[in-house]
């Protein structure tokens, strides 16, 4: 159980992230209906929300809240059909805050090696069912019609899996969340909002670029060559409203999924629905994936690139520079959220409709035609090093964007 009593700087830890959350990332009004997602085990931190929730104003707060050993326990006595009609893993909910421009706070924590012996194809079914089943939810959120952010709160077993050598676990994991989401600021929102103004500028070089196409090499023996749209743009956490996640290091868009070509390996694990993939790698050819190897996690791998008939192309590139606030804890944190904010990397699945220009005005077909994956999966994996390159393929030419595993533009 989280007792949350950490001080930076004599302030509470719990109450700067909740201010941050809501009043900088979702910029919640009185008159926001809210949707929190969250972990039975974070109950105690989700009180507090909500408590401050309150104070702002807010009447409307639906309480999402998921228990993981339940959840578990279901998974191993269902079959796949079961799962997919089973009510616990239906986002329909979700739509009825989507209709009514609810905020959505989704905050993740995880349990570690919890889902190991549950098979793969559940795990896969559960992620698929509770993307298929909020279809208002995805559109406006794709749109950025409405506020939402995905944020993690630490827990207990989850602290003593990341920090082994900790005798305080979880303090030492709210200490390393205040550098990484600058709660250790006089103020955080500020401090975030400077930050993403020097993302902004560097969006503005990457548009200017007009870039054809990214190769991307390393020492792990990725060697890549991502093909993008015309008119296709980058964004970040600074290009909208809200803040999305927290924490965001990322400056991303979207690439045409037709023409990927080379091999690219994973630098990190990727944990996904519970279970990690380890020291894999990918082959695409004419944009699919059509070859693909993992030490660990062969079969929930499989799972992900199979989901559906466009799970696997691309449908993100994301450039993070190496020397990052995540990337210097030298952890891997075991949640995507957390570990594609340290590094570069790429996404199979769904692709972004606010990364093409003038994309509100296309018919799905003239997107499919510019390359934009529709895909109901996406999911982000870890490609970034300390020896990443990057070339980028210009209107005047061939000039490195990213060396060392950092921009240089």
């Amino acid at each position: 159980m989280n007792k949350l009593c950490y001080t930076i700087n004599g302030d509470k830890m719990e109450e700067k992230y909740i201010d941050l959350l809501l009043k900088r990332c979702l910029k919640v009004s009185s008159k926001t209906p809210l949707f929190i997602s969250y972990n039975s085990i974070n109950r105690i931190f989700v009180n507090k929300v909500v408590d401050v929730a309150k104070k702002i104003g807010i009447k409307d707060i639906y309480l999402e809240e998921k228990n993981q050993q339940e959840i578990h326990n279901i998974l191993i006595k269902s079959s796949i059909k079961e799962i997919k009609e089973n009510k616990l893993f239906n986002g329909s909910m979700w739509d009825e805050y989507a209709k009514k421009d609810g905020a959505f706070l989704m905050l993740e924590s995880e349990i570690p090696y919890l889902m190991d012996d549950v098979p793969s194809k559940k795990l896969a079914a559960v992620s698929f069912a509770k993307t298929i089943t909020k279809p208002v939810y995805k559109k406006r959120q794709l749109n950025n019609e409405i506020a939402w952010c995905i944020a993690i709160v630490p827990n207990e077993l989850w602290a003593r899996d990341i920090f082994k050598d900790s005798k305080e676990p979880l303090k030492e994991f709210w200490n390393t969340l205040s550098k990484i989401c600058m709660l250790n600021s006089s103020d955080p929102a500020k401090s975030w909002d400077e930050f993403l103004n020097s993302q902004r500028d560097m969006q503005k070089k990457l548009n200017n670029l007009k870039i054809k196409k990214l190769h991307y090499k390393n020492s792990l023996g990725t060697d890549l060559m991502v093909t993008l749209p015309l008119n296709h743009l980058w964004e970040s956490g600074a290009s909208g409203k809200w803040i999305v996640n927290m924490p965001s290091y990322e400056i991303f868009t979207t690439p045409d999924y037709h023409e990927t070509e080379g091999i690219v390996y994973a630098s990190k694990p990727l944990n996904y629905a519970g279970k990690e993939i380890k020291e894999f790698s990918i082959t695409f050819k004419k944009g699919k994936a059509i070859k693909w190897n993992a030490k660990v996690g062969m079969d929930i791998l499989t799972e992900i690139i199979k989901s559906d008939k466009l799970s696997s192309y691309l449908g993100e590139v994301a450039l993070v520079n190496y020397n990052s606030p995540i990337s210097e804890t030298n952890k891997v944190f075991k949640t995507t959220l957390i570990d594609e904010n340290a590094a570069c990397h790429i996404a199979l699945g769904s692709g972004f409709l606010e990364c093409l220009e003038n994309s509100d005005k296309m018919s799905p077909q003239e997107l499919d035609k510019k390359g934009i994956n529709s895909s109901k999966n996406h999911v982000d994996f870890m490609i970034g090093t300390k020896d990443l390159t990057i070339e980028a393929e210009t209107e005047d030419g061939i000039i490195t964007i990213m060396k060392n595993g950092n921009l240089v533009i």
